[in-house]
């Protein structure tokens, strides 16, 4: 059985185990800095060193590695569906919980608001919005259902989007039309569009007078394409329809601002790329469109209040304290430095492969229209097979997709993802092919 083991930190951080002390139980109490992360001198060494300079210093993304424990039973290229926390920000998590432990219902009662506030100010923040316009969520699922069940559809209008777009909120929307007499309107994006606008006009054909919502992936989840979203939404917005963004795989991967998407909504998810523990998204909505949306719960706020929307009820908040810890991590490395990373290592191993012989590359030739994420096939071969055979022969671990013409397995890599195993990885694929 062939299999690469990348050497890795191998020391983790223990948790505190039974009794929180006092010096524990102040350090959960704020958000961690970047220096508590990597310290100053790797930061200041690196303070004016170009992003994609950057992205080529091994000697740096090896020092990134080191926060995370990474298991060495196998290489991990599926990080697009989870991406667990480094190791010091999954102990700050493990912190919160027991903060909020400790303190019980008074934590509920006296602290948990003023938290949450302070949370989703520093993501809306990283977003670039206002928090008025942002709530934390647990997914994007559950975002965009809030928006898609939100509108005051009647019979006869309809949806745009595309058969690449998410199962979960393409059956939302199929909800609607069996509750509300509404119409779906398919299209497909291309696999390698040669501009921006042969992206477009696959949606602009498809809009009618009818149409009152566009949904759009900014990132393809299945091929990593990201859309020319600011264009599509003005194009949209011109014919007077109101444009969805699903955000899941882009948010904290890609450098932007929400509100220079010219979006009405957008939701993601934040424990793909930002690594915040399991169970937290955003939805963002564009300030003039609260009012129009429907809560899904009832909920005593105004209808021009965003929080209308987020009725949690009782839950684990100290998932949501989690997340400013995440963006410590995040903006220490940053956001323009991350892109150029993940940008690297999937032209990296890509590049040694399109073109070539019996390989079948589903995401975009031009780099600008991908990122981390791409998708590579081998003629002949089923997804699920190639993926079970890299997996059992070699202990890579991925995911198929064999779907709406697309049909090979989804790579995600991520910042700790070396070099070695990215070269397994071509060398597996290599062999597999032959």
């Amino acid at each position: 059985m062939a299999y690469y083991k990348v050497a890795q930190n191998a020391t983790g951080i223990q948790s505190s185990g039974g009794s929180m002390n006092k010096r524990d139980f102040l350090r959960t109490v704020g958000g961690a800095s970047a220096g508590l992360f990597f310290g100053p001198d790797l930061l200041a060494q690196h303070a004016d060193t170009p992003a994609h300079v950057l992205a080529e210093d091994e000697a740096f993304w090896a020092a990134v590695r080191t926060k995370f424990r990474l298991t060495p039973e196998y290489i991990n290229l599926e990080n697009g569906y989870y991406c667990f926390q480094p190791e010091e920000v999954l102990e700050r998590f493990i912190g919160h919980a027991r903060r909020v432990n400790y303190m019980g219902s008074r934590y509920m009662r006296t602290v948990r608001v003023d938290d949450k506030l302070r949370v989703r100010t520093k993501l809306a923040a990283l977003a670039g919005c206002s928090p008025a316009e942002l709530i934390i969520t647990r997914n994007t699922t559950e975002s965009l259902d809030t928006v898609i069940a939100g509108f005051n559809w009647d019979a006869g209008d309809e949806a745009v989007m595309a058969n690449q777009d998410y199962g979960a909120m393409i059956d939302q929307f199929k909800l609607m039309a069996r509750r509300h007499g509404m119409t779906n309107r398919f299209v497909d994006i291309p696999l390698d569009p040669k501009s921006d606008d042969d992206v477009v006009q696959v949606y602009a054909r498809a809009l009618t007078p009818r149409t009152r919502l566009l949904m759009i992936p900014h990132m393809v989840n299945i091929t990593g394409h990201v859309l020319p979203v600011r264009a599509i939404c003005d194009m949209a917005h011109a014919r007077g329809v109101q444009v969805m963004v699903d955000g899941a795989h882009a948010f904290a991967h890609i450098d932007f601002k929400i509100p220079d998407l010219h979006c009405d909504y957008y939701g993601a998810s934040l424990h793909k790329w930002l690594s915040v523990p399991l169970g937290a998204g955003i939805l963002y909505v564009k300030k003039e469109r609260i009012a129009g949306l429907w809560p899904v719960y009832g909920d005593p706020a105004p209808d021009n209040d965003i929080q209308k929307l987020n009725h949690t009820g009782t839950h684990p908040c100290h998932t949501d304290l989690g997340i400013e810890d995440a963006i410590a991590f995040h903006e220490a490395i940053g956001s323009a430095r991350k892109e150029a990373r993940l940008r690297f290592l999937q032209r990296y191993w890509s590049d040694q492969v399109r073109g070539k012989p019996k390989f079948i590359l589903n995401t975009p030739a031009d780099p600008s229209r991908s990122c981390g994420i791409a998708n590579v096939g081998i003629e002949g071969m089923a997804p699920p097979d190639l993926m079970k055979i890299l997996f059992e022969r070699h202990r890579i671990f991925t995911v198929s997709i064999n779907s709406v013409g697309v049909h090979g397995v989804r790579v995600t890599p991520q910042v700790y993802t070396a070099l070695a195993e990215l070269d397994a990885f071509v060398k597996a694929l290599q062999a597999i092919a032959a």
